[in-house]
């Protein structure tokens, strides 16, 4: 590197091949032997595949500090790895989650040999990790447990009782999160040097792209990450600020590809999650397409046949794929469902109150009581996704658990089936008699047999309402407008009789830093720092709440017999229009009908 620092890479070179040819990286804090089997796969395609230990682990030299180095050494390693006779010049790189991260933050550094990227999970510091909107997660030790050292700490690091019982101690002894690395026994000045750069400033920032750069961006890029995906909030950060800086040239070849995955399955699709099932159509060869990319990019092969259009993304529920030019191309109507409490009483799973069209007149306000000391602990599915624990999107414990910590809503049955398709949006009108708390948001579909299954979910700390950059906190009584659109971007198609349910919460949880309500530093609070909120959620006119959903009419099924094009009738057999033009028809019909000798009939 240019400090003198060396760093090992692991070469995978095709049998007897004699030619310079294109070469694949990946930078990985994971020990290089993780990935042999990916490198082995590039290798049998004609590609020399450079496995690299990030600085600071495994034979690398130097000192590991996350996110901090990756940049400027990615850099170097893309320029050396050009300069070798076995290179034609050519240098592209692969990996997700850390390795989709230092992927941007080598582009970032703009090496002049450096061809194309593809981001999977890519995840985002300031943004997603090891803190969400600036609340961290206690999972951020465990990952640093993982990483400590130079040596593999895989089965020490997925100890599932140990972690599980560690967290469980500091939650129930409320010990101070900035004490959690000393407590799992691992002192780590990482951690420390996190809390201290909670709210995203020039250390933070330093590791992403600036407006500049992304601006200065020229090369092809596909960037990949999935419905369930913890790290699609970074992804799709990236993505968002490479589209509103970037130049209309590169633009044009930056691809999304969004399916219905978790964090792993964005590089290696599974056909369920946690019980939630998904059709074939879901089970994309991701290593296919990513050689299908790269000879793309690199040897001037066809276009991935599969990417029809800059962005594809899939339709869980209806089991297949859309194709559309961009993410604002993808057409959905926002709708607003208003919150009401009808009876002005508590909130249950049983006794829940009503999102619905109507916006309220005058409307009694809800409230719930948070105590940070009580150990009546409240998980959410989107909690133990941080866990190597199975997740869980059908479970409903979160909202049968809530024994009066929060709110629960539910829709009337949808008249017909409806597709979501982009971003949740909720708007919440709060006093508190508290400086701070935490808030999370969660939505599920609730089938007609009782079946949840979970959509998205956000999360908010009070004091940071107006901006993650400074905080604001609460004057206890006033009403404060809370804006949460962080959720993630998903797509499902809802059955016919479906409810939407909300649940709206503090969070009580052993992974999540907790809020102790004082107005403190959070990460320093204990059980003498405690207070109880009592949180009053308005929804009259005046303070209107609501949950915004981005919906799209789902393609009808009724058949019909007869299709009027250019005021010629066919009928509905094939003939003479090709039977696959039916199909089309009768996947789009939508009223009014008309009817001729009985018939139905479709313009066309």
């Amino acid at each position: 590197m240019r400090d003198g620092v060396k760093l090992n890479a692991t070469l995978y070179k095709p049998q007897g091949s004699r030619e310079a040819l294109p070469v694949i990286f990946t930078m990985t804090p994971y020990i290089s032997d993780n990935y042999h089997y990916r490198a082995m796969y590039f290798a049998r395609n004609d590609y020399v595949f450079a496995l690299v230990d990030v600085r600071g682990r495994g034979n690398s030299g130097g000192q590991f500090e996350p996110f901090a180095n990756d940049g400027h050494d990615g850099h170097d390693v893309v320029e050396w790895l050009a300069r070798q006779p076995w290179c034609n010049g050519k240098v592209a790189m692969w990996g997700g989650s850390y390795a989709g991260f230092n992927q941007w933050s080598t582009l970032k550094e703009l090496p002049s040999h450096l061809t194309t990227i593809v981001p999977a999970a890519a995840a985002h510091p300031g943004v997603d990790f090891p803190a969400e909107n600036n609340i961290f997660m206690s999972y951020a030790i465990q990952w640093l447990t993982f990483a400590s050292g130079v040596t593999p700490n895989q089965k020490l690091a997925f100890d599932s009782s140990f972690w599980m019982n560690k967290y469980r101690q500091r939650y129930e002894e409320h010990v101070p999160f900035q004490k959690l690395d000393t407590l799992v026994g691992n002192p780590s000045p990482n951690f420390q040097k996190w809390l201290e750069h909670r709210v995203p400033d020039e250390y933070l920032d330093a590791m992403a792209p600036t407006p500049g750069q992304y601006a200065r961006i020229e090369v092809p890029i596909l960037t990949i990450t999935g419905h369930y995906d913890g790290d699609q909030p970074g992804a799709m950060a990236y993505y968002r600020r490479h589209m509103q800086h970037g130049t209309a040239k590169a633009k044009a070849q930056h691809f999304l590809l969004m399916g219905p995955w978790d964090h792993a399955g964005t590089r290696t699709p599974a056909p369920e999650l946690g019980g939630l099932k998904f059709g074939k159509a879901s089970l994309l060869d991701l290593n296919r397409l990513h050689k299908e990319w790269y000879d793309w990019t690199m040897k001037g092969g066809k276009k991935p046949a599969f990417l029809e259009k800059r962005v594809a993304y899939y339709v869980a529920g209806a089991e297949e794929w859309k194709f559309a030019d961009s993410l604002e191309a993808v057409r959905s109507k926002p709708q607003k469902l208003y919150l009401t409490t009808p009876d002005g009483s508590g909130h249950g799973v049983f006794r829940a109150g009503v999102v619905s069209r109507t916006k309220p007149r005058q409307a009694a306000p809800a409230r719930y009581h948070y105590d940070p000391l009580d150990l009546r602990e409240i998980t959410d599915w989107f909690d133990l996704e941080l866990t190597d624990d199975k997740p869980h999107p059908l479970d409903q414990g979160l909202a049968l658990e809530l024994s009066g910590n929060g709110l629960v809503y539910h829709s009337e049955p949808l008249p017909e089936a409806t597709v979501l398709t982009g971003y949740l949006k909720f708007v919440a009108w709060i006093a508190l008699d508290v400086p701070d708390t935490d808030f999370v948001v969660s939505v599920y579909e609730i089938k007609k047999d009782g079946t949840s299954i979970a959509l998205a979910g956000d999360r908010m700390r009070a004091r940071y309402r107006e901006s993650l950059r400074k905080e604001h906190l609460v004057k206890p009584g006033e009403i404060n407008r809370y804006e949460f659109q962080s959720f993630n971007w998903f797509s499902r198609r809802l059955e016919k009789g479906s409810r939407l349910r909300l649940v709206f919460y503090s969070p009580n949880s052993r992974y999540w830093e907790k809020n102790y309500n004082s107005g403190g530093e959070v990460a320093a609070e204990s059980r003498k720092d405690a207070r109880s909120a009592r949180v009053t959620l308005y929804q009259d006119a005046e303070h209107s709440s609501y949950l915004e959903i981005p919906t799209v009419q789902a393609s009808r099924s009724e058949p019909f017999d007869v299709l009027i094009r250019n005021g010629t009738v066919y009928d509905g057999t094939g003939n003479p229009p090709r039977r696959a033009d039916v199909g089309l028809l009768r996947a789009s019909a939508s009223p009014p009908w008309e009817t001729w000798q009985g018939r139905q009939l479709k313009a066309w």
